[in-house]
């Protein structure tokens, strides 16, 4: 259901026969030797904590076998390579609760629900931003989330194919929000400034600009027009639901 960023890595890599098996759980066990008690969800588990925690660069069989306390060879046994791993740890961060309720009554908070959860997901694991996820590996996961918002908008009266871009629309505006964020934070630990440090550093000397008459327009515009307090994601969400608003109550008249 996510995106991406068209980054350093990219989705459907490895065996993708494999990676399905891997992801669907069809039984397909290492056929000798495994070590008591390691198991593809514990590799996968302990790469999640280790890209959260250091980046998806920090990611290799080697330093999971260290994490797990066992020999890299052993990992191969439950997992073919870092392609198909990176698969498993896409779908495993996507898992969605049996609480339908986040979704609320209708498509429009669904859609609302889905753009903040999908915020928080990237916030979460802001490594996911630096994998091209254009062609991803459907697992569990990833269905069974789109099969709960596909059928929560449902009602929109829309095409098959638009529902899916409509999913596809919420995604890319939340990846481009999550990317700014990142970047934002990824600044301040290179610069050593903070955002505020930063902006005053401009201060004097934007000052006389602004004073010079030179830009009228933006020398009027309030002290707080770029302030950190106005929640620029949530209005720019409301107003592409706002968008699909009039579009769903334009079929509803019988337009196109």
């Amino acid at each position: 259901m996510k995106s991406g960023s068209g980054g350093s890595e990219t989705s459907g890599s490895g065996d993708i026969v494999r990676t399905l098996h891997l992801l669907w759980d069809t039984g397909r066990r290492p056929s000798r030797g495994p070590k008591p008690g390691l198991t593809v969800d514990r590799i996968v588990e302990a790469a999640v904590r280790v890209a959260d925690a250091e980046g998806l660069e920090a990611v290799s069989m080697r330093r999971l076998s260290t994490e797990l306390g066992t020999g890299t060879m052993s990992l191969y046994r439950y997992v073919p390579g870092k392609g198909e791993l990176l698969d498993l740890m896409l779908d495993r961060v996507q898992r969605t609760g049996e609480d339908l309720s986040v979704f609320g009554d209708d498509w429009r908070s669904a859609l609302e629900a889905l753009g903040r959860e999908t915020l928080t997901l990237y916030r979460r694991h802001p490594w996911l931003l630096k994998v091209n996820q254009s062609r991803p590996v459907l697992g569990p996961s990833a269905i069974d989330g789109m099969e709960k918002v596909v059928s929560r908008i449902r009602p929109m009266g829309l095409r098959d194919a638009e529902l899916v871009s409509v999913v596809t629309l919420i995604d890319s505006y939340v990846v481009g929000a999550a990317r700014t964020q990142l970047y934002a934070r990824e600044a301040e630990h290179r610069t050593g400034l903070t955002d505020a440090e930063f902006w005053a550093a401009q201060a004097p000397l934007l000052g006389e600009i602004m004073a010079s008459g030179r830009y009228p327009v933006m020398a009027s515009l309030s002290e707080d027009a770029f302030g950190a307090d106005f929640d620029h994601f949530g209005f720019g969400l409301e107003r592409i639901l706002d968008g699909l608003e009039v579009l769903v109550d334009r079929r509803a008249r019988g337009g196109s």
